[in-house]
Order: structure tokens, then C-alpha cells, then sequence
């Protein structure tokens, strides 16, 4: 089996925990002092959380720009939205909006250190002039995600 991993400097690792079981509707498969992972089948995702207060900025200090998980239909980011909101993560949802040359319907979540996810579904290709920072029905610059060179947001 593949999956991608991502290892990320947290700065309240009970925090981050308790965010990332909502946000994934399971708990860790891995606890230690300092340490966390979860093993996810759907996404495929191994996420590593490291306890490092004094290297973890807030929000997308560093390269991070922002994570995100890609499903096939609205109606999963739909489903997504409504089960973050039961969780008390209260997502912010963008209908059709166009970023980085796609059109995507998408909910938004930030972890307790303000790194920004996205659930989102691709609706179809934006024209090759479509505004990089722009948004036809959303503004992603809400949720601190800065598309083009600086980053992406797909």
C-alpha cells in the first residue's frame, strides 16, 4: 500500500490530536511524549505530528502553504462540511470558486496552530487567464491561503 505522508511541527500536540480526530473522524494509531500519528486508509494519508513549540510558527510559517484532501464529488465535500461542522470546527464552504486554474467546490478548516485544510472536489478546468489570487463565488485569502507563486491552492 502507498500513501503520502506528512510530518508537522505542532506546537500543543493534545491540541493538534484532538483537531486532527474531528478533522479525519479517527483517532491515533500511534501515541508516544511528544508524538502522534494516524494511519488513515481514506484519504491515504499517514499523518506524523511532532510536539515543537519553538520551531512551529503559526499558521503557514515556512513552505507550507496549506493541505488539503481531494474527493470526487460535491456531495463529499458536502458530507465533509456538515460532519467538520458536527464537530465544532465550523468550516468555511466556497461554491464553485476558481483557484489556481480550476473550478472547485470546497470547505475549509484551520488545525488549532492556524494551518489551513481544504476538502474540495475539481468541477471542471478555468481558463489559462484565470486569476491565480482570485475567486469567482469565494475568497480564499479568507482562510490565509495565497494562490500562484507564493503557494497554491489545489
Amino acid at each position: 500500500m502507498s500513501r503520502v505522508q506528512l510530518a508537522l511541527n505542532v506546537a500543543d500536540l493534545d491540541g493538534a490530536v484532538e483537531f486532527y480526530s474531528k478533522l479525519f473522524g479517527t483517532e491515533p494509531a500511534k501515541r508516544r511524549p511528544g508524538y502522534a500519528n494516524f494511519a488513515l486508509a481514506d484519504p491515504p494519508l499517514k499523518l506524523v505530528l511532532i510536539e515543537n513549540p519553538a520551531s512551529r510558527g503559526s499558521g503557514v510559517a515556512g513552505a507550507l502553504n496549506h493541505l488539503g484532501v481531494e474527493v470526487a464529488t460535491t456531495e463529499e465535500v458536502q458530507v465533509a462540511a456538515r460532519r467538520l461542522e458536527g464537530e465544532g470546527l465550523q468550516p468555511e464552504v466556497q461554491e464553485s470558486t476558481t483557484c489556481c486554474y480550476a473550478v472547485q467546490d470546497k470547505a475549509w478548516v484551520s488545525d488549532p496552530d492556524g494551518t489551513p485544510w481544504e476538502v474540495y472536489t475539481v468541477l471542471a478546468d478555468a481558463p489559462a487567464a484565470t486569476s491565480l489570487g482570485g475567486s469567482t463565488a469565494g475568497d480564499d485569502t479568507a482562510v490565509g491561503v495565497v494562490c500562484g507563486t507564493a503557494g497554491s491552492c489545489c
